[in-house]
């Protein structure tokens, strides 16, 4: 019997100004109803019957495209686009495109772009994409000064940060006010709150996922701003044209150079800045193969006058392969190192002299393949492996002292397969399997059994040799089952459902609501077990067109199964403390809640509404006495906000002037107040046997933004704008936290103190430059 002989269409699709490759551009033949995207490095692969065809190439922002071939054998076909002038001065935003919110089987999934993000109000002009995400349905924070971020009731170390494929352990400078990303270097990022695929794991919660601009392989070019925080400046170029490109951008603030002018000395003595530096080096090997070289440093230090001081930041370094293996075959090989390293101390010459070194380190080795197998089935598989050190502590100077070294490794492999079953069933189902070994050499104390693991209770010590064994998990509980299902009710809208089980080897310590650059990371072992986490979503969405102005409307419910979650002892003491185990206790964890997102994403106003209601809790009912937190019985995390609302909005007035608004609500966040009070030799304390029994008062805050683009003169390489700010618009004293302290002057009188970080308006300006 005759069947007609298909063939191959495939190539890379990139921008005409910059030769960057375009992630999600959208591939369609109309006429026989197939198509693809680009993955994410702007590669593409469609299959047909042999014939005339005709590609229709569309990406948001940019022209469309169409393109007639004679398909007749295997065809490369690489193609650029150009930047639609009508979208120049228009604000996009989306999560996904508008045929994929209804049509892909992703969902639970968040995505922003760049440019929407620079004209929406930011605290000190500061652009932040981290802070910018928590305004999506899901995601929050602590509060003000909070370091990372929360995702669908998960705690901050459930997050896997991705930068260019390197792990980042800390996201935020000044401890917590500002993304340590730069804005100006990011070319794509994508939050997975559900729904999560196969080729992540190692986080029980969420992969944020960034990938950072190549360099402008065309031309030389640059963008920078001055600001009252910082200021920044990118550059990139080709060295060879569309062959090898760079890129290098750095930002640093300079609030310590302000300090020094106060005439207290009480002031001007401290030391307060960030910096970092974003570089990245690309080379075409030939149609086939390119290389890419990234790299990231950045620092904080912060010094109180001469008596203390300390430093974090990360440092990663990514080398990626990508190789087109066949037309159907694409490869990406990756090795990427990672460090996170904090010290604090006080200077040399003090009576009392010492440095606090703690670091983790990251070697990851990676292997990635996609098969485009047929226009309705594409697989994906590979496997990886993560080498981690941990050095907890080590100190010097007048004391010596230091917490043992853990090593361990993380395997991992992976399958996936998204299959369109019919016109109207999509389905993306894959399996995961991940194992950690914890090695030595390292000594590990031995506890009596049947009792509570306590440092009155160990009998002995095992010591572990280099490289021996000391605990592993490589069995049935690594697997990892990923499902995703789109189902068509239509053209324009469709259900969607999602389950993924996630597994987490790696935590981090910390006791504290926020936390802080010292806390540190540590590895299951023989005593930490590892947390898993399983999760389902079902969402309604639908593409809306009222008057040629587009909308998008989705509601997600979701529920959150987590298991072995870490908490601690009721006065745990975390510092310096070897044995850690002994102040830890694992619990259960539920998280769940509905999302609602509506959004308009055409014509000159455009911006979305959010309403998340959720509730986040905890259980702890341990077998001995001191592992039960509120009785054995549910309590509310730390991070537990029923009620999430954000209103964000932008309006292009004239081709010049653009303003901006964001408010945001959210129910005051758990706390544990006291129960009551007791006196020890004239002294009063709290005592507290309700964890998480209470909440601060609700939070709510008004941002608002304008935006002036200087008309650009004909041919004039030169473009500038100003962003003008209020943070806090209407001075909003909003709750950080509340303690408590016997009142001055009133003996035995108890009284509640709110903390504020901003209690007054921020005003910003800053000045955008591009070359």
């Amino acid at each position: 019997m005759y069947s007609q002989q298909s063939f191959t269409v495939s190539g890379t699709v990139r921008d005409a100004s910059t030769g960057e490759q375009l992630i999600g551009v959208s591939i369609v033949e109309k006429s026989l109803k197939k198509g693809t995207v680009t993955n994410e490095y702007g590669f593409y692969s469609l299959s047909l019957n042999e014939g005339n065809i005709n590609l229709t190439f569309n990406y948001l922002g940019f022209e469309e495209k169409t393109v007639s071939l004679g398909l007749n054998k295997n065809i490369k076909f690489d193609i650029e686009l150009n930047e639609s002038s009508e979208q120049l001065n228009e604000i996009v935003v989306t999560e996904s495109s508008l045929e994929n919110q209804v049509r892909s089987t992703e969902m639970s999934v968040g995505k922003l772009q760049t440019k929407e993000i620079k004209k929406m109000p930011q605290l000190l002009g500061e652009v932040d994409i981290i802070r910018t995400l928590t305004l999506l349905p899901g995601v929050s924070t602590i509060g003000e000064g909070s370091s990372g971020f929360n995702v669908r009731g998960g705690n901050i170390d459930q997050n896997l940060i991705l930068g260019d494929e390197a792990p980042v352990f800390n996201s935020s400078h000044l401890a917590g006010f500002f993304s340590v990303f730069n804005a100006d270097a990011v070319k794509e990022m994508k939050l997975f709150k559900g729904g999560i695929p196969a080729e992540y794991g190692g986080r029980l919660s969420s992969v944020l996922d960034i990938r950072l601009r190549e360099g402008n392989s065309k031309h030389f070019s640059g963008t920078g701003g001055v600001g009252l925080l910082s200021s920044r400046l990118l550059l990139e170029g080709p060295i060879i044209k569309d062959k090898l490109s760079w890129l290098v951008a750095g930002r640093r603030s300079y609030a310590d150079l302000f300090i020094r002018l106060s005439p207290d000395e009480e002031i001007n003595q401290n030391i307060l800045y960030f910096y970092d530096l974003n570089g990245k080096l690309n080379y075409k090997i030939n149609d086939k193969n390119t290389v890419y070289l990234s790299g990231y440093f950045g620092r904080d230090v912060f010094g109180i006058q001469d008596a203390f001081g300390f430093d974090w930041g990360n440092t990663t370094a990514t080398l990626r392969w990508n190789s087109i293996l066949s037309d159907k075959l694409f490869a990406n090989f990756t090795t990427v190192y990672s460090d996170y390293l904090y010290t604090l101390g006080t200077p040399e010459g003090e009576e009392f002299q010492f440095t606090w070194n703690s670091r983790v380190q990251n070697y990851v080795s990676s292997a990635a393949f996609t098969w485009y197998r047929t226009p309705e089935s594409k697989v994906k598989f590979g496997l990886s492996n993560t080498y981690y050190l941990f050095d907890p502590a080590l100190i010097t100077g007048s004391v010596s002292a230091q917490l043992q070294r853990q090593k361990a490794t993380e395997p991992s492999i992976y399958v996936s397969t998204e299959q369109k079953i019919n016109n109207r069933l999509t389905l993306d189902y894959g399996l995961r399997f991940g194992a950690f070994f914890r090695m030595g050499p390292f000594t590990e104390s031995i506890y009596r059994s049947g009792e509570s693991l306590e440092d009155s209770s160990i009998i002995g010590i095992n010591q572990y040799t280099s490289g021996q064994t000391i605990a592993s998990f490589f069995d049935l509980n690594g697997l990892e089952p990923r499902i995703s299902a789109n189902y068509l009710l239509d053209d324009v809208q469709s259900i969607k459902a999602s389950y993924n089980r996630t597994r987490q080897y790696i935590h981090l310590i910390s006791n504290t609501t926020a936390t802080t650059p010292i806390d540190i990371w540590r590895p299951s072992g023989n005593y930490i077990e590892p947390a898993t986490a399983d999760q389902v979503a079902l969402g309604y969405f639908r593409n809306i067109q009222i008057n040629q102005q587009k909308y998008e409307l989705s509601a997600e419910v979701y529920y959150k199964d987590m298991r072995d979650v870490l908490d601690y002892k009721d006065g745990a003491d975390l510092i310096f403390k070897e044995n850690i185990e002994t102040e830890l206790i694992a619990g259960q964890g539920r998280a769940y809640g509905l999302e609602v997102l509506f959004r308009k994403n055409s014509g000159r106003l455009t911006g979305w509404i959010g309403y998340t209601w959720s509730r986040t809790e905890r259980l702890v009912d341990g077998q001995y006495a001191g592992e039960q937190i509120n009785n054995g019985e549910w309590f509310p995390s730390n991070y537990d906000k029923t009620h999430d609302i954000s209103f964000v909005a932008t309006y292009q007035i004239n081709p010049k002037w653009d303003v901006g608004m964001v408010w945001v609500f959210q129910t005051g966040r758990p706390i544990t107040y006291p129960s009551a009070r007791g006196e020890y030799e004239g002294i009063i304390f709290p005592v507290y046997d309700n964890r998480n029994g209470a909440r601060t008062p609700n939070y709510h805050r008004l941002d608002l933004s304008a935006n002036y683009t200087k008309e650009q003169k004909p041919q004039g390489k030169w473009e500038s704008s100003w962003s003008f700010g209020l943070y806090n618009a209407y001075g909003r004293r909003n709750p950080y936290s509340v303690f408590f302290r016997e009142a001055e002057m009133q003996n035995y009188v108890t009284e509640a103190v709110q903390l504020s970080i901003f209690g007054t308006i921020i005003p910003s300006i800053t000045y955008n430059f591009t070359f």
